[in-house]
């Protein structure tokens, strides 16, 4: 439950500008999730999210990223929990996670900023990965299976 409602907060706060706890509670009850006030302070704290200034002002939840670009433990976790399988076609790479989190999975892998990776699309259990070429798609199969592996590059 923790790690889906982690995946799908990683996930909200990547797709809206998800300014105070109170609007991200009201995110997650849309999405089937039952929180308190004390779950999601503790879920920011756990998930490291920082608050970044958007347009106007404003100011948004985000995952803070550590040095090396896109391998926050959270999302690497969040990769290794929702991951099924991959196959590729051409420069496609298909990914298939747990039913509800291919929109996490792929914000963990947009979050890699593999160069070879052009943009990923997700529906509820698949992923579509555009990848520059065939070679590169090949070569983003095996970063995912050393993650998979807990090898982390």
């Amino acid at each position: 439950m923790k790690i889906g409602r982690h995946a799908k907060i990683i996930d909200l706060i990547s797709r809206y500008n998800i300014e105070t706890q109170e609007e991200l509670a009201e995110y997650l009850t849309r999405e089937g999730f039952r929180v308190t006030q004390a779950t999601i302070s503790r879920d920011i704290r756990e998930l490291k999210l920082t608050k970044i200034s958007v347009n106007g002002g404003k100011q948004k939840y985000a995952v803070m990223t550590p040095g090396r670009a896109g391998m926050n433990e959270k999302y690497l976790r969040v990769l290794r929990d929702g991951f099924v399988s991959m196959d590729m076609a051409q420069n496609i790479l298909v990914v298939k996670t747990v039913s509800g989190m291919a929109m996490a999975v792929a914000a963990a892998l947009d979050a890699m900023n593999w160069h070879e990776v052009a943009g990923c699309i997700a529906g509820d259990d698949t992923i579509m990965c555009a990848i520059r070429s065939t070679e590169e798609t090949i070569q983003v199969m095996e970063k995912i299976r050393k993650i998979m592996n807990g090898e982390n590059e």
